[in-house]
């Protein structure tokens, strides 16, 4: 079949377009690890950008920042509103070290206004790195597509040891109950994932839970 007539192919300009998109995604790391490198310890905390103030999951994502904080550490989240503001107001309050990952999308929000660091990213790819190079745990928080693209991901770089082995913990017995009973359910038992990586997360509803698993983790009780 031939191309249509009115439509163009520029090949050319297509090649040297993504050469320099090397340039910027380079760029970018760069701008991320200068940015983060001097952190200190750090939890990631993620979540729906669509809960407002008010909720209880964004009181508890506040609650859980300002538990981490005083116990000293850095809280990084994607610097925008929701869980990810709650998270930053909750270090705030604490005086702690309050990041914020900011990604560049047409419709998202600006960021909130409780960051003591913020880095602006244009590659999704690139601002996941930062969030797993720089934690030392990862807080999972009820959420939509983004964050369970955020937990999965994460679960599966352990899972492969392509990272090293950190606390992954659900926030919410409720709301991660029946994802959990169908990851048991559907892959567990079908054998398409090992027994052992029903391990590679806890499930808890207080800060105080959640603090105590990291600290434990890293003999910090």
């Amino acid at each position: 079949m031939s191309k249509p007539n009115n439509i163009q192919y520029p090949i050319d300009d297509f090649k040297s377009g993504e050469s320099w998109r090397l340039f910027k995604i380079m760029g970018e790391f760069v701008e991320g690890i200068d940015g983060l490198h001097d952190l200190g310890p750090a939890v990631s905390i993620f979540g729906s950008a669509r809960i407002t103030k008010g909720h209880p999951d964004y009181e508890t994502a506040r609650k859980t920042a300002a538990c981490f904080a005083a116990g000293g550490y850095a809280i990084i989240t994607g610097g925008g509103p929701g869980i990810m503001e709650a998270a930053n107001l909750g270090a705030s309050e604490q005086n702690g070290e309050s990041v914020g990952l900011k990604i560049n999308l047409p419709f998202e929000e600006k960021g909130n206004a409780y960051m003591t660091r913020a880095l602006n990213f244009n590659y999704f790819f690139i601002r996941k790195v930062m969030f797993v190079k720089y934690a030392q745990a990862y807080i999972i928080m009820p959420g939509g597509l983004g964050t369970m693209d955020e937990m999965f991901e994460t679960l599966t770089l352990v899972q492969t040891r392509r990272i090293r082995k950190m606390p992954v913990i659900l926030m919410n017995k409720d709301f991660w109950a029946g994802l959990l009973e169908w990851i048991k359910k559907s892959l567990a038992e079908s054998e398409l994932i090992s027994p052992l990586d029903m391990e590679l997360f806890s499930l808890v509803d207080t800060p105080e839970q959640a603090l105590e698993i990291v600290d434990n983790f890293y003999n910090r009780a």
